[in-house]
This record gives C-alpha cells, sequence and structure tokens, in this order.
C-alpha cells in the first residue's frame, strides 16, 4: 500500500511506499545532467524524506540508460550567478547547494541505497558517494571528472570517498579524470555490490533492512558515520574555498580549452 506519493516532478520523483522512499533522477533527455532546478529538486527530495517519520529506508535511482553525466557545463554556465548559487554559504563549514546534494543522503537518519547504471560522472559520481550503499551494473561506467574542466571534486562526495578507497587510488582518479568500471570501482571499495539488475538488488536489500529494528538501523548508521569519518565540516570548508579559487585561476580557461579542442594549450606554471 502506498502511504504517501509526495512529488511527481519532471526532474525528481519521490514515491514513499511501505516505509520505503524511493527517489528517482528524472531528467532522461540530458542523460540526467545536473542543471541547477535539478539540484534544488534533489534537495527538495531530501528534505522532504527527513520530515518524513514513515521513511525507514531510501532508495535512489534514476530513469534511462544513465544515472547522470554530471554537471550540465553548458545550462549552469550561462549565468555567473548560478555558480554563485551553488557555492554560496552562510557558514564556511556548512554545505552549500553543490554539497548537499551528496552530503544531505549521509545526514539522513535511515540508510540509502544507490543503484547505479549506465555512465556515472562528475556530480552523478558525488551524488552517489552521499549513500551508505552503491549497487552497480556491470556496465556502469565512473569517473571523477572535475579536473578535466580545471576544477576540484567540490559536492562533498569526497567524505564517502575517504572511507571507501585508499588516498593514492582517489587521488589518481580525481587528478587524472578517467573513466573505470564495476569491477574496478568493487575492487577499490567504491561499489557494495555488482548486480545484473540493480534496482531489484536495491529494492531486496531494502526489503533485508526494513526487517530490522528501525531503532537499531538508525543508532547503526549513527554510530558508524562517526566512528569512521571526522573533520567533515573542516573539509566541506576547504572544497568550497579551493574551488572559488579554481574557478578564477588562470588555468582553468586553458583546461576547459583543451577538453573541447584537438590541440591543446600548454598550463601556465604554477
Amino acid at each position: 500500500m502506498i502511504l504517501k506519493c509526495i512529488m511527481n516532478s519532471q526532474l525528481c520523483l519521490l514515491e514513499i511506499e511501505n516505509h520505503i522512499a524511493t527517489v528517482t533522477l528524472n531528467r532522461v533527455q540530458k542523460l540526467n545532467g545536473l542543471d541547477m532546478a535539478m539540484f534544488y529538486a534533489i534537495k527538495k527530495c531530501i528534505k522532504q524524506i527527513s520530515k518524513t517519520a514513515e521513511v525507514r529506508v531510501v532508495i535512489l535511482k534514476a530513469n534511462g540508460n544513465d544515472f547522470s553525466t554530471g554537471l550540465d557545463m553548458k545550462s549552469v554556465m550561462n549565468k555567473s550567478s548560478n555558480v554563485f548559487k551553488l557555492l554560496w554559504k552562510w557558514w564556511p563549514y556548512s554545505a552549500n547547494l553543490a554539497q548537499y546534494v551528496s552530503v544531505g543522503w549521509r545526514r539522513l537518519k535511515v540508510p540509502v541505497i544507490c543503484c547505479v547504471q549506465g555512465r556515472c560522472w562528475g556530480g552523478g559520481l558525488q551524488i552517489a558517494l552521499g549513500a551508505d550503499f552503491i549497487i552497480a551494473n556491470p556496465n556502469a561506467d565512473f569517473s571523477i571528472m572535475e579536473s578535466k574542466w580545471g576544477l576540484i571534486p567540490d559536492m562533498a562526495g569526497s567524505l564517502g570517498l575517504r572511507e571507501k578507497m585508499p588516498l593514492d587510488q582517489a587521488m589518481k582518479l580525481a587528478m587524472t579524470s578517467q573513466n573505470f568500471g564495476s569491477e574496478e570501482a568493487k575492487s577499490w571499495g567504491m561499489l557494495t555490490q555488482i548486480a545484473s539488475d540493480q534496482d531489484a538488488a536495491g529494492k531486496a536489500l531494502a526489503e533485508d533492512l526494513m526487517q530490522k529494528s528501525p531503532d537499531a538501523i538508525a543508532a547503526i548508521k549513527k554510530l558508524y558515520h562517526r566512528a569512521w569519518h571526522k573533520n567533515d565540516a573542516w573539509l566541506l570548508s576547504r572544497e568550497t574555498l579551493l574551488q572559488w579559487k579554481m574557478i578564477f585561476s588562470k588555468n582553468r580557461k586553458i583546461a576547459v580549452y583543451n577538453a573541447l579542442n584537438p590541440s591543446p594549450k600548454a598550463f601556465k606554471n604554477l
């Protein structure tokens, strides 16, 4: 029985059925690329779930062939004010809009399961890393893509990444923007599980968690998150500060040019 069907927007669907909240990215025509409206829609979903006592598990997934190809650069960068809206925060140690769509899942009391298919790039991977569990299709393709554009990963996915992967591997992926598949991601600890039907596997895990005391599940999430990580506020502040520096750096425009043209320009010295 459906308890509530709260939101059915074009960009982000939220349905709560039998205590399971299912959030579905739904900008299929743009490969679930993140524009400003999608950032706000995801934030609204997280806020609504946090206020809904009936929810005991969250499943995060996407319609279409791809989970998300990341930031829709053309849409977001067409207004300089969008960058300010994404990065602005009233307190350095809080989460801005760009960070909230990842860190917001971590702050929910209930476990969050992310089901990934197809491309999961850049901001899409940052969102997935905010989940407690990531289940991916064998054909999923991942990339920490920000350095390709002369930027740094600044959507709080680093919080999840540091808990899942060795430092050298995380730095290599972030610095090179290389693509990697599900088997590699699983071997590094980024994925919880690989499944041919990631949505069915996510639902099965959710049903398993539903058989346990919700008090115990919530307490375990709180305990383990505190035990496995620290200095979250410092990381959130440093991400934003460094990203502002990247945006105004002399090499960012060169990085964008090189990403779009076959004849690269030389970078300037630090």
